[in-house]
């Protein structure tokens, strides 16, 4: 599991108010929010990123931030760093929460950040695959070498089973690492998923997967298994035995992405397919909504306009006047 960052440089890079500051305030939405690992250490570079730009701006304590030295730095990461909106949006969220807790702390008499201004989000559709280059996708992992050879451990088999559950369940790569053995439920066709905020949800794992699932735990996962319990009861594990983390499962989509002769292709994107997918076959957003693990449907609604998008392609395409 990755350590949540509790600081975020070397103190003699920043003010040491500043990384006392810092400090404390992951621990507070670490400890008492529940936020995850990777959620504290997204704020962590956020923080870095913001307290090292004031430092270059001359500002070297927390009552001298100033709602233009703020306007500044947002500027910044959209002129110089070219960020997206959707990253624009999510360092603004870490500066905004910072503020209020500092404002609520006594740290501070005047909010500065409430002069500052949410961009548009979602301003580039997430990609989305049709069903056929999904299956293409899923279909990459295949036995190399000998098939009959009962010495080689069958990875291909856990790539396949991977690929399949992300997709069929819509998970996040985070959450489908984070799966355990126990969490997946073969009789009932379902997953218990771990999301944001330590947030459970139930999903439903179609037949196809649930097959994958089954040839992976029957003939590949306990040939990984080592003495010394180092599974920690995941279901997915690498070639040492150990949980298959995050990064690991971003480079497995990445690479069978490349055999499947599909570019730009990660978890995500079988995430947006999945919930695409659904809205196009006629699912209610709200179910999508609960499928995906969203606390606001507003963020669900984002694949509606990807359903438009295709509508209008299908228009172009079959329409005389298109």
């Amino acid at each position: 599991m990755t350590r949540a960052i509790t600081t975020i440089t070397d103190p003699e890079q920043l003010p040491p108010e500043f990384v006392s500051t810092s400090t404390a305030y992951l621990a507070f939405i670490r400890v008492e929010c529940g936020l995850s690992a990777n959620t504290v250490s997204a704020y962590a570079c956020d923080l870095r990123d913001l307290f090292e730009e004031l430092v270059g701006q001359g500002v070297r304590s927390i009552e001298a931030i100033n709602p233009r030295a703020l306007a500044t730095h947002v500027a910044n990461l959209r002129k110089e760093r070219k960020m997206s909106p959707a990253s624009v949006a999510r360092h603004l969220a870490t500066i905004k929460t910072l503020f209020r807790w500092l404002r609520a702390n006594g740290k501070i008499e005047e909010n500065p950040a409430d002069w500052l201004d949410q961009p548009t989000r979602w301003k580039k559709l997430p990609g989305v695959l049709s069903p056929a280059r999904v299956r293409a996708l899923i279909e990459a992992p295949a036995p190399n070498g000998d098939a009959s050879d009962e010495r080689l451990i069958p990875y291909w088999l856990r790539d396949r089973a991977l690929l399949e559950l992300l997709y069929a369940s819509g998970l996040r790569a985070s959450e489908a690492a984070g799966v355990q053995l126990r969490d997946l439920h073969e009789t009932l066709g379902v997953v218990l998923v771990t999301g944001k905020g330590d947030k459970q949800r139930l999903v439903p794992v179609g037949e196809p997967a649930m097959i994958a699932l089954g040839e992976y735990l029957d003939r590949c996962r306990p040939r990984l298994l080592r003495t010394g319990n180092r599974d920690k009861g995941r279901l997915f594990l690498s070639r040492t035995g150990r949980p298959l983390e995050r990064v690991a499962i971003w480079q497995l989509v990445k690479k069978h992405a490349k055999a499947a002769g599909l570019d730009d292709v990660h978890p995500h994107t079988l995430r947006h397919s999945f919930a695409t997918h659904m809205l196009i076959g006629g699912a209610d957003l709200r179910v999508v909504q609960e499928l995906l693990g969203h606390a606001d449907v507003t963020t669900t609604q984002i694949y509606t306009h990807v359903d438009r998008s295709r509508l209008k392609e299908v228009h172009e395409r079959f329409h005389p006047r298109g």
